[in-house]
């Protein structure tokens, strides 16, 4: 398991405190320092603020003093890795969030430099007084449940295994894993699909399969050598975990996407000044974590967001309790949460909708471009699903049971029996059912092969009855009589 930072982390950064008093306590009298410009950011020289009486912001609750001087009692001084520009920042920014929402909706936010593990800024609610939100809660340590966060994570451990690349060819159709049975999250599915856009349109069930083949266990294992603590409900480890169907905090994962952008190496995030990390445990192959940060830089940011290369996932926990979105580039990771402190359901929320611009605009207050992502390491292996080892072009579950009721391929389109009018660019035909991609035979000689969409224009057929079929990945076929004009 990973070794945890020595400090305990403080909530908010440095507030409440005025008047050498802490909610009518004396202020401790070890000084704490602040950088007032982190050169991680800026560029500039290292300088810090230094005070016994600190200034009067949101940035810390109360308590923070007496939580960072408890890691080292002794110490006349304690140096914090918070960026005291950056921190206000931020905490302007949640205040602006919250306030264009609805009632009693809360935010948190967690920037670290993953080379360096150092926490730069923690904003753990919009404001620190405003009890109808519970801003005294510190949502940055609250355990809530991820969503579709943790997926990068099992593909990962998918490509550790070589179970899977992101070019293998995944199954999204119904499937009954011995008794479980997910669904996406509009209820739709795509059939045969790549890993990579598996990843990159959160489906559900080829994850929940990949998890499957590692073992709930594995992924609980991985979780624990990224120093993410996790609680869950009593019994076996099920496949749900790899849903959200657990509970974890906004500081632990930004502490797992850190070591994914650090090329699979977890090291624990600190707030304080310490001597270097350790070299930090292998959590990730390097190649693995270099696919999950390609994949997940091909996601097209939100409406109106800078059209960037950020490696970054979204999650919606079950009933629109939570809305997340963690990001990283070459340097830094950010990590959003938006929800209700008491845990109550906020109708129609979705991490992609609602965190994930909260999170772009966070990067935007950070640095004015993104520090660019690593190159392939030269044994990654970047190749087309035909170059594929055999074993690895497609992947199928160990256990599940497919359902044959809605696989079936159908001819939607012309229906069988009827007359059809043959447009200059050909005969306009649908698919429904089955799995892509599809070929398209006329009279038993193929018109159109390993097609994906399930609308294709057929060219080249003249007048007459033609028999009409079309044939899936599987090898199942439907056919249709019809008459062209």
């Amino acid at each position: 398991m990973l070794a945890r930072c020595s400090t305990p982390a403080p909530s908010r950064a440095l507030a409440g405190l005025e008047d050498n008093r802490i909610r009518g306590r004396p202020y401790p009298a070890a000084r704490i320092q602040v950088a007032s410009c982190n050169p991680s950011i800026s560029g500039m020289s290292w300088s810090v603020m230094t005070t016994s009486k600190p200034p009067a912001s949101n940035a810390i609750i109360a308590s923070a003093p007496d939580r960072v001087r408890a890691a080292d009692p002794t110490a006349q001084t304690h140096r914090l890795t918070l960026d005291r520009t950056l921190q206000s920042a931020l905490e302007t920014l949640a205040a602006e969030v919250v306030a264009d929402q609805g009632d009693r909706l809360q935010i948190a936010l967690v920037v670290a430099d993953h080379r360096s593990g150092e926490i730069l800024a923690s904003v753990g609610s919009s404001a620190f007084t405003d009890d109808a939100r519970a801003g005294f809660v510190d949502m940055t340590q609250a355990l809530r449940s991820p969503g579709s966060t943790l997926k990068p994570l099992v593909y990962g451990l998918a490509f550790d295994e070589w179970l899977a690349h992101p070019e293998t060819l995944l199954e999204d159709r119904p499937t009954d894993f011995s008794g479980y049975r997910p669904q996406n999250y509009d209820r739709q599915y795509r059939g045969t699909i790549r890993a990579r856009d598996a990843l990159q349109k959160s489906l559900n069930i080829p994850v929940v399969a990949l998890t499957e083949a590692l073992g709930p266990a594995r992924l609980l294992t991985a979780l624990d050598k990224a120093g993410v603590r996790h609680e869950m409900p009593e019994g076996e480890p099920g496949l749900a975990i790899a849903l959200g169907g657990i509970g974890v905090n906004l500081q632990d994962m930004v502490q797992l996407y850190a070591a994914i952008a650090r090329g699979g190496v977890a090291l624990p995030l600190c707030w304080r000044k310490v001597a270097p990390h350790e070299e930090g445990q292998r959590l990730l192959a390097t190649t693995s974590a270099w696919f999950l940060g390609d994949i997940l830089a091909g996601l097209a940011p939100p409406p109106g967001a800078p059209q960037n290369r950020l490696a970054y996932k979204t999650g919606t926990s079950y009933g629109h309790r939570d809305a997340w979105a963690i990001g990283y580039d070459g340097r830094h990771v950010i990590g959003v949460w938006l929800g209700r402190a008491d845990g109550t359901p906020v109708p129609g929320v979705f991490g992609a909708d609602l965190a994930a611009p909260v999170l772009f605009q966070a990067f935007s207050r950070l640095k004015p471009r993104l520090d660019p992502q690593p190159l392939a390491h030269p044994a990654t292996l970047l190749v087309a699903n035909a170059q594929l080892p055999q074993p690895l072009q497609r992947f199928r579950s160990r256990s599940a049971a497919f359902e044959a009721t809605a696989d079936a391929p159908a001819i939607a389109f012309p229906p069988d029996g009827a007359e059809v009018e043959l447009l200059p660019d050909g005969l306009l035909a649908k698919v429904q059912g089955g799995t892509a991609p599809f070929t398209w035979l006329a009279n038993g000689a193929p018109v159109a092969l390993s097609l994906r969409d399930r609308a294709v224009m057929l060219p080249g057929l003249g007048t007459g009855f033609i028999t009409l079929s079309v044939i899936d990945a599987t090898g199942r076929s439907a056919r249709a009589t019809v008459r062209l004009r």
